[in-house]
């Protein structure tokens, strides 16, 4: 890999630079383009294959269109490096998804070239639509690009999209980008259909044929005339099933080979000057250009961690387990006890953890594609049938299909369990991936029973315990960090788990563990009793319903504190809060969890010490709000004031 910016890319600060290079200096850019995110993306880690595959369209799309008069919209947004270079922004890679950095995704705040923050899939098209007609309403006749790649036309909202922009005489320019994969291979009926265009060379060539035969043959009135035209049809539809875009009344061009730069720019000069709604289908290779990502068989080295930039091989392991590998286990093993138990995934297989699942029971499970609300109807119809589905996702895809398990699920009461992974902070991805809303949002459907494991052996019970309820949903949730020591309970009082008592009689403080928490919490516990109090520290692994046990526990201390990786209006401390007030207790709550913003990108150490997650957070806003409601002599005018020396400290640590 060269050592330093490349000689054309060096000389490209916004779009308007890449309309004056010639071809040769073209060829050259995209080299060292691809050899600028190799070395950038391995130090930081990111979205790789996605970019490399983007490179000559990228390019393409900027000498033909006239960002930011003429939007560009990238969906899904972490297609968008190349975008980033070129638009000014090469220059700030290496804070990449770091902290007060260069967001992984399109960003409003980054630049004028970023119309939206997608980082959701199949949101392009609805944005593109609206654009488009706020222009039409001023009058105005500019085109809209949207990119639609890495398997975003598997989801539901494209079609929507679709069946509007095809109604209009808009110029809205739909991207294609097709590489066959999401995170694995595109899986589904429109899938194929590409495939079908991708694998059919000589479709052209029939044609051709085709049209000849039919202008040789001699008009002997319409029904032989319509016969003739069916044909045509037909075998167009068999041969290239674009016919499904032109149906809708979207005029298509493509294939076009998505890393030849001059036919791309014919593609899309054409797309522009016809100044209504175009799909231009182009194919790219996922990393093309980089060996180790071509040559990777899972996804195309589709995202990585830091890399060595010449192997492609991971060079910072995360320390610990996974979270995702002891799901991928127990999944397994309840798989072969029960043969009722199916998988549901969102184009996610392996990132879920269903990969050991999908080899050993691949008719037991389902890839839907980018498609979380059918993924959760899917899953109550299955469940009607008799089976158990179990549906992987990210935390925070589920927002996606809150109505699907509202509606489809709950109301059903089906025996479906969902599986969250990457719940709480995610950090680096950003606002659109924490998966922070859950515990929140979930605690409003009836029934549900939500499970927060806390580490390996509850992980495990919570899966066997979520697939043995077959009259409701259940949920269990886990975190994107790895996944720490064991935390034995001291003793169990009902089914709340007791982690840690005080070393004398009574309880001052109750502290409310939450999931994955639990080990932050028991280092603040420490720092708490240091400061004079008394502190019992308590993990239900049921969250939803509240425990009637942490009612009576409750009732033991003079304040109860909860903490958890969700934002705190509705979450568990606050329907805690509410079950205590209707049980007639007047002991001060307080929660601590995540504030109701959307989180900026970076460490997850960075963004929970920003909102006092970390355990001197924790520690220090517990001493402050007991100081004001425990009048112990012990504990002495400096806790009452809240400037006792563990907030100091606590302070210290964070700077």
């Amino acid at each position: 890999m060269a050592g330093t910016v490349g000689s054309v890319l060096n000389g490209i600060s916004g779009p308007a630079d890449l309309r004056r290079l010639s071809a040769e200096d073209l060829s050259l850019l995209a080299t060292e383009i691809r050899d600028f995110l190799v070395r950038q993306v391995s130090r930081t880690g990111g979205h790789l294959g996605p970019n490399l595959g983007a490179v000559e369209l990228t390019l393409a799309l900027h000498r033909v269109f006239d960002s930011p008069a003429e939007p560009i919209l990238f969906d899904t947004g972490h297609q968008s490096y190349v975008h980033k270079i070129v638009t000014g922004r090469r220059d700030r890679f290496d804070s990449l998804r770091q902290t007060g950095g260069l967001s992984g995704y399109p960003s409003r705040v980054e630049s004028e070239h970023d119309w939206i923050e997608n980082s959701h899939a199949s949101t392009a098209l609805s944005y593109a639509d609206g654009l488009a007609k706020a222009f039409d309403v001023r009058g105005d006749r500019r085109p809209v690009v949207a990119v639609v790649g890495d398997g975003a036309l598997t989801g539901g909202m494209c079609w929507e999209a679709l069946n509007n922009i095809a109604a209009s005489d808009r110029p809205i320019v739909i991207v294609v980008n097709d590489n066959g994969r999401s995170y694995s291979p595109t899986i589904g009926g429109l899938a194929e259909h590409l495939a079908g265009l991708r694998l059919r060379p000589g479709y052209e060539r029939v044609l051709r044929n085709v049209k000849g035969t039919l202008g040789r043959t001699p008009v002997v009135g319409p029904p032989l005339y319509d016969a003739l035209h069916g044909l045509k049809r037909g075998v167009k539809d068999m041969l290239a099933p674009q016919g499904m875009f032109e149906d809708l009344g979207l005029k298509y061009l493509g294939p076009v080979n998505g890393h030849d730069r001059v036919a791309l720019e014919h593609a899309f000069s054409l797309a522009r000057q016809f100044g209504g709604p175009v799909l231009v289908h182009c194919v790219t290779r996922k990393g093309y250009g980089y060996a180790p990502a071509e040559n990777h068989v899972a996804d195309q080295m589709h995202a990585v961690g830091v890399i060595d930039p010449e192997t492609g091989e991971q060079l910072k392991r995360s320390p610990g387990r996974s979270w995702t590998r002891i799901f991928e286990d127990e999944i397994v093993r309840l798989g072969e006890e029960r043969d009722d138990i199916v998988a549901v995934t969102a184009a996610m297989l392996d990132p879920v953890g269903f990969g050991s699942f999908g080899a050993r029971f691949p008719r037991r499970t389902f890839d839907v594609g980018i498609a979380e609300q059918h993924a959760l109807t899917s899953a109550a119809g299955m469940a009607a049938a008799g089976l158990h589905p179990v549906v992987a996702l990210y935390a925070t895809f589920l927002n996606r299909a809150f109505d699907q398990l509202l509606m489809d699920v709950a109301l059903h009461k089906a025996g479906v369990t969902i599986v969250l992974d990457r719940s709480g902070i995610t950090g680096e991805d950003g606002a659109s991936h924490n998966g922070m809303w859950d515990l929140a949002m979930l605690g409003i459907v009836p029934g549900l029973h939500l499970a927060a494991p806390r580490d390996e052996p509850t992980l495990r019970r919570a899966l066997r315990e979520a697939v043995a309820i077959e009259d409701r949903p259940s949920v269990v949730r886990y975190p994107k960090t790895a996944l720490g020591s064991d935390v034995p309970a001291v003793r169990v009082v009902g089914d709340v788990d007791v982690l840690g008592e005080p070393d004398e009689s009574g309880v001052d403080i109750l502290l409310v563990s939450v999931g994955a928490m639990a080990q932050d919490v028991l280092t603040a516990a420490r720092g708490v009793n240091e400061a004079g109090y008394r502190v019992r520290v308590v993990d239900a692994l049921w969250v939803t319903p509240i425990s009637p046990a942490l009612i009576e526990l409750a009732a033991d201390a003079e304040v109860v504190i909860t903490v958890e990786d969700g934002i705190v209006v509705n979450g568990v401390g606050a329907r805690l809060a509410q079950r205590l007030g209707e049980a007639g207790s007047s002991v001060p709550t307080r929660n601590f969890g995540v504030p109701v913003e959307f989180l900026d990108h970076g460490k997850v150490a960075d963004v929970k010490a920003r909102i006092g997650l970390t355990p001197q957070g924790i520690a220090r806003r517990t001493v402050e709000f007991a100081a004001g409601i425990i009048g112990r002599s012990d504990v002495g005018s400096e806790g009452v004031t809240g400037e006792h020396p563990l907030t100091a400290r606590a302070d210290q640590q964070q700077e």
